[in-house]
């Protein structure tokens, strides 16, 4: 308990402005995420760090030109000394010139963002399965669900009002199947879940190493392939070239963007090439600006046959 109680504190002077919701909106698994909460001018988070869990309270005092944040928990320190990378200081955009106009334009429109590297792997791993091939309702819905039902309050205070932090990996191994199954999570996910809860260390080294290695090292688990790989390291490693080929959106919002068409993976990784190691970059401006495939039909339907699905 002396350790939940515990809060440490920091203070970051970045040297340019911080746009909080917008670097660690990617880290927010849906606007009913128990991990996240704007409460009293901060921004909270709930983390499942190597050290153990952490609350971190982060607010941005443009005036000074600081970013304040505080911790709780016995992964107060490890939260704390990654706070500047999270918020995308290590990322150096200064390379990516975009030659196309509507790029361009939401470059100037957003010229803070950064690339966070959070460092949280299996944050990053276990929330980029339970995604894998099903809508984001659901994959949200399950996400909440998990969390909920097996994670822990946050350290210090803001556990009293709701916050939760991701189960540890040794939780999420004794997790039984009818229980994922109750919770949405069919037993394909499941599985990629529990192998990464089993080689959480082994992944947390992947940030290590050089980007193809890590890639390499994530889809050298079973269940991981180019587009999981690309999501965790879009968030834990700063990957600025990590596309999602294979995203069901993320082509055709990438095609209209640069053609006015909607494109596959093939013809988007053409599109993109010039781009490189920027690559990220342009797929989280079209998501910024919101630009995406004009629909004529119904959306993807959520699955019905789980037990917690209905």
């Amino acid at each position: 308990m002396a350790d939940d109680a515990l809060e440490v504190a920091t203070v970051w002077r970045p040297g340019r402005p911080v746009p909080l919701r917008t670097i660690l909106g990617p880290t927010r698994r849906g606007s009913g995420d128990p991990t996240h909460a704007v409460r009293a001018g901060l921004l909270w988070r709930g983390q499942r760090t190597p050290q153990g869990a952490a609350t971190v309270a982060v607010r941005v005092d443009a005036t000074l030109g600081e970013v304040h944040a505080r911790a709780w928990g016995p992964g107060a320190d490890w939260a704390l000394s990654w706070l500047p990378s999270s918020l995308g200081g290590l990322d150096d955009p200064s390379g990516f010139l975009p030659p196309h106009a509507s790029i361009a334009a939401l470059c100037r429109r957003h010229p803070d963002w950064r690339v966070p590297r959070t460092g949280l792997v299996l944050e990053a791993l276990v929330a980029a399965a339970i995604e894998q091939k099903v809508t984001g309702q659901e994959a949200f819905a399950g996400w909440r669900a998990l969390v909920h039902l097996h994670g822990e309050p946050a350290p210090g205070p803001a556990g009293s009002w709701g916050l939760k932090v991701l189960p540890a990996p040794s939780v999420l191994r004794r997790i039984p199947s009818w229980q994922w199954l109750g919770m949405s999570i069919d037993g394909a996910r499941s599985r990629v879940v529990m192998r990464a809860a089993i080689r959480a260390e082994a992944l947390q080294r992947t940030l290590d190493l050089p980007v193809a290695a890590a890639d390499a090292a994530l889809r050298s688990l079973p269940g991981v392939g180019v587009w999981t790989s690309a999501e965790v390291r879009q968030r834990a490693h700063g990957d600025a070239d990590a596309v999602s080929f294979g995203d069901y959106h993320v082509a055709s919002s990438v095609g209209v963007a640069l053609t006015g068409e909607p494109v596959d993976d093939a013809q988007m990784a053409e599109l993109l090439a010039p781009y490189r190691p920027h690559r990220y970059r342009v797929q989280r401006m079209v998501e910024l600006g919101r630009i995406r495939q004009e629909r004529h039909g119904p959306r993807m339907a959520s699955r019905r046959h789980l037990p917690g699905s209905r």
